[in-house]
C-alpha cells in the first residue's frame, strides 16, 4: 500500500480517536459544571469511581447516607447524579403527575432478560400506569379471596417446621439444635408468593430446603447485577451480539437462567388451565389484560422481589426485638394478653389479619423496625425534567438542570432523620410512635412520622403494589413466632451475615437458639 495512503489513514484515525476523546471530556466537563454547586465527594463531579466503591462494597446504603450527612439533604453522588434524604422531596419527585421519570441508567440493572421489562422496570411512566392498572386488583386481594388463607397455612408450616426440627421443649433441659432463621423465612416468604401468585407453593418449608434452588439463583442473578450497575456494564446487555452471550439463558442447566425456565413451565402449564379453576393473582391478571411474555416478566418478578423484600423486613424486625430485651418483653406480654383475650384464636390456628392490625405494639415494632432498618435501600433514580427544576429543601432553594438523575437515600432518610425522629433517631426504640395526641403539635409530628415511613414502600403512582400481601405476612408471622417460642442469638457478637444487592437484602447465617413456650 502506498505510504501517502497509509498517512491519510493513520491521520484519520488519529483525528477520529482524538475526536472521540474531546467529546468524553466535553462531556464530562459540562457535567461537572452543571452541577457545580451541589456538593459531594471530591472525584464525584468528574467520575463514577466513588459510587462504584459504593456499590461493590455490599453497604451502598450507608455510602449513601454519610453523604447526605455530610454534604446536605441534596448531594453528588456522580457526575450526572444527585441523592437526597429530603421526604418533601421524594415526595415531589414521586408525586402522580411528577415529570420526572424513572432512569433507565438504574432500573435496567434489574432486567432478567435484555429490551423486556416489567412493572418495576419499565421507564416510559405511560406504558408503566397502564401495567400497573392491570395488576393492581390482583396485588390488593380484591380478586384472591384465598389470599389471607394462603398466608396462613404457610405461617402453620413455619411454626411447625420450627417446633418439630428445632425447638427444645419447654422447662427442658435438652438443647435446641441451631436454626437459621435467615432460611427458614425466606422458605416462608417464597412458599406464600408462589401460592398467592401461582396457586402452587413451591414447597420450600415442607421441604426445609430450597426446593430448585431458587432460592440460590435469585441471589446469584442480583449479585450479578449488583456488579454491572458498580462497573456501569449493564448497557452491554442490550447489544445485538453481546448481550444474549452474557446474559442467563434458559437453556442454562442450573442457576438464575435454569430458575427462568422454570417459571416459564409453570406459567404456561397455569395459562393452560384458563381462569376459571381458580381465582388469585394469576388469574387476576390475565382476566385484566397481562398476556403472552409479560404475564412471565411480571410474575417472575413478583417471586423474586415478593420474597426477598417481605423476607428481609421480618428478619430485621426479629433481630432488632431479639437484640433489645425490654421490647421482646413487652411485645410478647402484649400477644400473650390477645391470645388470654381471645383475640387470637387457639394455636395451631393463626390470628387474623384485621385483629394483628389493633394490636398496638406489633404495629409499633413493626413500623420501628423498619424504619431504623429499612428492607428496600434501592436508589430508585429518577430523572430531572427537561426544563429542569427549582425546588425548595430545608428552606434553601437549588435548580435541578434537566437530564439530571436524582436518588433516595434510605438510611439517612429514615434511620438517620433526627428532625423528625429525635435525637436517638438511630435506636430502634418503638415508643416513639407513642405520642401525646391532645397535644397539636405531637399529634401533627405523629402524622408526619407516618407518612415519612410510608415512603418505605414508595409513594404516588410508585407504591409498591406488593404492600397488602407484606403487611399481612409480617403481622402474622412475628406475632405467631413468639407466641409460640423463645428465641436468643447464637452469637450476639455476629448475628448474621449482610450485604446490599442493588438496594435488596442477601442476609445469611442468623443462627438463633430455640425454645417452645409453654
Amino acid at each position: 500500500m502506498d505510504s501517502n495512503i497509509i498517512n491519510v489513514v493513520l491521520r484519520r484515525l488519529f483525528l477520529a480517536v482524538f475526536a472521540a476523546i474531546a467529546y468524553a471530556v466535553l462531556g464530562r466537563l459540562r457535567q461537572f459544571w452543571r452541577l457545580r454547586h451541589f456538593k459531594g465527594p471530591r472525584t464525584t463531579g468528574v467520575s463514577w469511581w466513588w459510587h462504584s466503591r459504593a456499590v461493590l462494597s455490599g453497604e451502598a446504603q450507608r455510602w449513601y447516607g454519610d453523604v447526605t450527612e455530610k454534604y446536605g439533604p441534596l448531594a453528588r453522588i456522580g457526575p450526572n447524579h444527585l441523592i437526597t434524604s429530603s421526604p418533601e422531596l421524594w415526595m415531589h419527585i414521586s408525586a402522580v403527575r411528577s415529570p420526572y421519570k424513572r432512569a433507565e441508567w438504574y432500573y435496567h440493572c434489574a432486567r432478567f432478560e435484555p429490551g423486556k421489562d416489567n412493572v418495576f422496570t419499565e421507564c416510559d411512566t405511560e406504558k408503566h400506569d397502564a401495567r400497573r392498572k392491570k395488576m393492581a386488583s390482583g396485588y390488593a386481594g380484591k380478586e384472591n379471596p384465598g389470599l389471607e388463607s394462603s398466608v396462613d397455612t404457610h405461617v402453620k408450616e413455619l411454626v411447625h417446621l420450627v417446633r418439630s426440627k428445632y425447638a427444645s421443649p419447654a422447662a427442658s433441659t435438652k438443647a435446641s439444635k441451631p436454626m437459621d432463621m435467615a432460611s427458614k423465612i425466606q422458605y416462608l416468604t417464597i412458599d406464600v408468593i408462589s401460592d398467592v401468585a401461582l396457586g402452587q407453593a413451591f414447597g420450600d418449608l415442607k421441604a426445609d430446603g430450597d426446593m430448585n434452588g431458587y432460592l440460590k439463583a435469585s441471589e446469584e442473578g442480583l449479585k450479578i447485577g449488583n456488579i454491572s450497575f458498580g462497573l456501569g456494564t449493564s448497557f452491554l446487555r442490550d447489544l445485538p451480539i453481546i448481550g444474549p452471550a452474557i446474559s442467563p439463558s434458559e437453556k442454562d442447566a442450573s442457576g438464575f437462567g435454569r430458575m427462568m425456565a422454570e417459571a416459564r413451565r409453570v406459567v404456561r402449564e397455569r395459562s393452560m388451565k384458563g381462569t376459571e379453576e381458580k381465582s388469585d393473582m394469576f388469574a387476576s391478571f390475565v382476566r385484566h389484560g397481562v398476556s403472552g411474555d409479560d404475564l412471565f416478566q411480571e410474575v417472575f418478578e413478583q417471586i423474586l422481589a415478593g420474597s426477598d423484600t417481605t423476607a428481609a423486613s421480618i428478619r430485621i424486625i426479629m433481630l432488632y426485638v431479639m437484640s433489645h430485651p425490654r421490647v421482646y418483653a413487652k411485645l410478647q406480654a402484649e400477644i400473650d394478653g390477645a391470645v388470654k383475650a381471645e383475640i387470637a384464636p387457639d394455636s395451631p390456628e393463626i390470628i387474623a389479619d384485621t385483629e394483628a392490625r389493633r394490636l398496638p405494639y406489633l404495629s409499633a415494632v413493626i413500623r420501628e423496625g423498619m424504619r431504623v432498618h429499612p428492607p428496600v435501600v434501592n436508589l430508585f433514580s429518577r430523572i430531572a425534567p427537561r426544563e429542569g427544576d427549582a425546588v425548595t429543601v430545608d428552606g434553601k432553594e437549588y435548580f435541578i438542570p434537566g437530564g439530571t438523575m436524582v436518588g433516595y437515600s434510605a438510611w439517612s432518610m429514615h434511620r438517620n432523620n433526627k428532625s423528625l425522629y429525635g435525637e436517638d433517631a438511630d435506636v430502634f426504640r418503638p415508643e416513639r410512635w407513642f405520642v401525646d395526641e391532645s397535644i397539636p403539635e405531637e399529634k401533627e409530628r405523629l402524622t408526619r412520622m407516618y407518612r415519612v415511613n410510608d415512603l418505605i414502600f414508595g409513594y404516588g403512582g410508585w407504591v409498591c403494589l406488593g404492600r397488602v400481601v407484606a403487611l399481612i405476612e409480617l403481622h402474622k408471622t412475628i406475632f405467631e413466632l413468639l407466641r409460640n417460642f423463645d428465641f436468643a442469638l447464637k452469637d450476639p457478637f455476629k448475628p448474621w451475615e449482610l450485604y446490599n444487592s442493588l438496594g435488596l437484602w442477601e442476609i445469611k447465617n442468623m443462627w438463633v437458639d430455640v425454645t417452645e413456650r409453654s
